[in-house]
């Protein structure tokens, strides 16, 4: 399943738990772990191989008066 997709699921299933009164069922519970799962795998996959911005690369001094 390609990235956008899962995105695109995930939105939908938080939709409908919203609609239904903030609960799961039990089948769209499984789904939800299944896409968290994999959204989980390709943001580690994406962080080991350098592919995110972490942040600036130097620490700015702030001085309070």
């Amino acid at each position: 399943m390609r990235p956008p997709e899962v995105l695109k699921q995930l939105k939908q299933l938080r939709e409908e738990y919203r609609r239904q009164s903030f609960s799961y069922t039990k089948e769209q519970k499984a789904e939800y772990d299944r896409l968290i799962k994999l959204r989980r795998e390709r943001v580690k996959f994406m962080q080991d191989n350098g592919m995110v911005w972490k942040g600036a690369a130097t620490k700015q001094n702030v001085e309070v008066a």
